[in-house]
């Protein structure tokens, strides 16, 4: 079964990771979101690319979820005292990723390109491609105005009510050729438990891919656990943009192509909702903070696919 993961930041990661330690690499493919990314010093960085890429690598920080492990922060202080911004947090190690992608990049290399060699580096042996090679930002409007992504999420800390969103460079962005041909060959597509208004939403937001999406099994995993976000600003961002932060609201806003949805135990009650739309309910623990807890996850979505996504009682 070739299988592509659609993510974006930790979350993303982590499911990932979860599909890359039960099936063959060869057979695995991550489409990540690069409307996070941003330029930091003159230096090109792709925060949900590096991320996934890390954690793949074994080299995450475990306690963060982002960044490498047992990274310093010599770069950084020195920046300071030249009275550069240090509110974006780059460790030395990372800060090396940064200067040679910007390199490579310089030298007419394509984002997807430059992704492969810095995993081939890093001995990861899942393809990892971004979701294009031209850039498309993301951008929050909020009460306060409009944000470039990292400025609401990491400066600001999401403390600006959000209004809605919208992607600077769309209009000339196209799905990368890797991620596309990807997608084309998919037995299955899975929507990790990513923020799908800025993980998901910029990958689903490029020309064609609901349209390849709407031709393949998908299934989503859902990044809201009784109300509530694992990790990140999606709860509260649904209730600012009037939803009342429910799973539901995941599966919904998948709804036009989404065969399958993952909801954790915490959710049991919205399975019958879900079933409702059309949409075959899973019913399990969600939570992969550990690999362990993601490998186990992964085989029971392999294994539910395989019986033809039975929905409670059924298989």
């Amino acid at each position: 079964m070739r299988i592509v993961v659609l993510a974006g930041g930790v979350g993303g990661a982590r499911m990932a990771d979860g599909f890359a330690r039960v099936m063959p690499p060869q057979d695995l493919t991550v489409i990540v979101n690069t409307g996070d990314d941003f330029e930091w010093h003159g230096l090109v960085v792709c925060p949900d690319l590096d991320t996934v890429m890390y954690t793949l690598a074994g080299i995450v920080n475990p306690e963060t979820g982002w960044g490498i492990r047992g990274d310093t922060w010599g770069a950084l202080e020195m920046l300071g005292r030249y009275g550069g911004e240090t509110w974006f947090r780059v460790g030395d190690r990372d800060l090396a990723t940064h200067v040679y992608r910007t390199f490579l990049l310089r030298q007419g290399r394509r984002l997807s390109e430059v992704t492969a060699c810095l995993c081939r580096a890093l001995r990861v042996e899942v393809a990892i491609w971004p979701m294009s090679d031209e850039p498309v930002r993301t951008i929050v409007d909020t009460e306060e105005g409009p944000l470039p992504f990292q400025d609401y999420f990491v400066r600001r800390g999401c403390q600006p009510r959000v209004r809605g969103f919208r992607w600077e460079g769309l209009e000339g962005a196209q799905l990368a050729p890797e991620a596309r041909a990807a997608l084309e060959g998919a037995d299955l597509v899975v929507i990790a438990p990513s923020n799908p208004y800025v993980s998901i939403g910029p990958i689903l937001a490029l020309p064609g891919v609901r349209e390849l999406l709407q031709d393949r099994t998908v299934v989503a995993v859902s990044p809201i656990l009784g109300g509530q976000a694992l990790k990140g600003p999606a709860a509260k961002m649904m209730a600012e943009l009037g939803e009342s932060p429910s799973a539901l609201v995941v599966a919904r806003s998948y709804y036009a192509f989404l065969d399958g949805f993952v909801l954790d135990h915490a959710d049991a009650a919205l399975a019958p909702a879900v079933a409702a739309m059309g949409i075959r309910p899973l019913v399990t623990d969600t939570v992969i903070l550990d690999p362990e807890a993601r490998a186990r996850l992964a085989r029971e979505i392999l294994a539910w696919v395989a019986a033809g996504l039975p929905a409670a009682g059924e298989g």
